[in-house]
C-alpha cells in the first residue's frame, strides 16, 4: 500500500508518501519538510498563530511536492494519514483538514495518527524491529518512557513531570542567548566546554520509579550563570557542557530503571530492544551516552537517521500504513486533539500536568 502522510503539528511543514509491502517492509517515496525555523528565531521560540499560518500557505505546494518527488498521482494513493495531535491545535487542524479533504475528494481512506506513535513506530520503519521493544521518546514536549506492545498498543513506564527535555534545551538556549532552535545551539556550544566545571543537579537520580524531572536543572543553570554574569564564551561552554552531562547521566539512570520494568513485564528470552526517538534523540551525547548504557544492559539498541528524529511525514505516512493494513481507519468526522497521551490508562504524574 502507498500512503500519503502529512505533519503540522508544531512549526515543520511536511508531506510524504511511502509504501509498504504486505510482509512489513518499507520504502520512503519521498520526506518533503519545510522548516519555520527563520519565522520563529526572533521569538526564541514557536509562536502558534505563526506556524499555522505558515502551514495554510505552503502545505498544498509541499503536499504537490511529494507527490511529484515520489514519481506517482492521487490514483495510486491507497490512504492519507495526518497527524490529529498531539501539537499545537492550530497547525493539526490545518494538516487534518487537508486531509480529510484528500481523503474525500478521492475516495482514500483516512487515517488520523497520534503524532507520538509516528515517533514512535519509525524504528519499525528503517530496521523493521519485532515488537515489543522499549522507547525513550524525547522531543520538544514529551519525555517519556514506554513498552511498545503493538500498533496502538503502549505501557508508560514514566514521562516529565515538569518541562519536557527539548523544552528544557530550548530555554536553556534562550537563557545564554545562543538562539533558536536551542537543543543544536546547545550541543554546538558543548564540545568546547568542560562538563565537570559546574556541579549541576541530577533531579530524580536514585529515586523509585521512571518519572523525569528538568526544571531545577534548569534553574540551578540560571543562577549559576546570574552569579557570572556577564558571561565570557568559555563560560557559557562550560554550562552547556555541564548542563548535557547531567541530562545524559538522567537519561542513563531513568532509562535503566524502566529497562529493569521492561524485562519484568516481558518475555526477554530473545534480544531486548531499545528505541531512542524524537527531536532530541538527534543529540549526540545523549546517542553515544545511551549506546554505552544498552551495551551494559544487554540491550540492543535502535537510533532512527537524524532526519527521521525530527518531525517529518514520512514517520505519519508509515504510522499509517501500519494502521491501515490492521483496517484502522477514521471517519472524516474526527476531531484535532491538542493532547492524545500514548497510554490513556496510565496514572497521571504528579505535577504533570499537560505532559502524560
Amino acid at each position: 500500500m502507498t500512503i500519503l502522510g502529512i505533519e503540522t503539528s508544531c512549526d515543520e511543514t511536511a508531506a510524504a508518501i511511502v509504501r509498504r509491502t504486505a510482509d512489513g517492509q518499507a520504502e520512503i517515496l519521498s520526506n518533503v519538510v519545510l522548516s519555520q525555523t527563520e519565522d520563529h528565531a526572533a521569538y526564541g521560540g514557536v509562536v502558534p498563530e505563526i506556524a499555522a499560518r505558515a502551514h495554510v500557505t505552503h502545505l498544498d505546494g509541499i503536499v504537490a511536492e511529494a507527490l511529484k518527488q515520489a514519481g506517482i498521482s492521487w490514483g495510486d494513493l491507497n490512504g492519507v494519514a495526518a497527524t490529529a495531535g498531539p501539537g499545537l491545535i492550530g497547525g493539526v487542524i490545518v494538516g487534518l483538514m487537508t486531509a480529510k479533504s484528500i481523503a474525500l475528494v478521492h475516495n482514500l481512506p483516512l487515517i488520523a495518527v497520534n503524532h507520538l506513535e509516528g515517533h514512535a513506530l519509525t524504528a519499525r520503519l528503517t530496521d523493521n524491529i519485532e515488537f515489543p521493544y522499549l522507547l525513550l521518546l524525547v522531543s520538544g514536549g514529551h519525555t517519556q518512557l514506554l513498552s511498545v506492545n503493538g500498533v496502538g498498543s503502549y505501557q508508560r513506564f514514566g514521562t516529565t513531570i515538569d518541562d519536557a527535555l527539548g523544552e528544557a534545551f530550548d530555554k536553556t538556549a534562550k537563557l545564554l542567548g545562543l538562539g533558536f532552535p536551542g537543543g543544536p545551539a546547545v550541543e554546538q556550544a558543548a564540545i568546547n566546554g568542560d562538563p565537570k566545571r559546574f556541579d549541576l543537579p541530577r533531579p530524580m537520580v536514585g529515586r523509585a520509579g521512571c518519572d523525569f524531572s528538568f526544571s531545577g536543572l534548569k534553574t540551578a543553570l540560571r543562577r549559576q550563570a546570574e552569579a557570572l554574569a556577564p558571561l565570557k564564551e568559555s563560560d557559557i561552554a562550560d554550562l552547556c557542557a555541564s548542563f548535557q552531562a547531567a541530562i545524559c547521566d538522567i537519561i542513563v539512570d531513568r532509562t535503566k530503571a524502566a529497562m529493569e520494568a521492561f524485562a519484568a513485564s516481558h518475555d526477554t528470552s530473545s534480544q531486548k530492544t531499545m528505541v531512542a526517538a524524537g527531536g532530541v534523540a538527534a543529540n549526540t551525547a545523549l546517542r553515544s551516552t545511551l549506546q554505552n548504557l544498552c551495551e551494559t544492559q544487554d540491550f540492543r539498541l535502535i537510533m532512527p537517521p537524524l532526519a527521521l528524529c525530527t518531525d517529518n511525514a514520512a514517520m505519519i505516512a508509515w504510522a499509517g500504513a501500519e494502521r491501515l493494513a490492521l483496517g484502522l481507519t477514521d471517519n472524516l468526522d474526527i476531531s484535532p486533539r491538542a493532547r492524545w497521551p500514548l497510554d490513556p490508562e496510565a496514572k497521571a504524574a504528579s505535577g504533570a500536568g499537560v505532559k502524560v
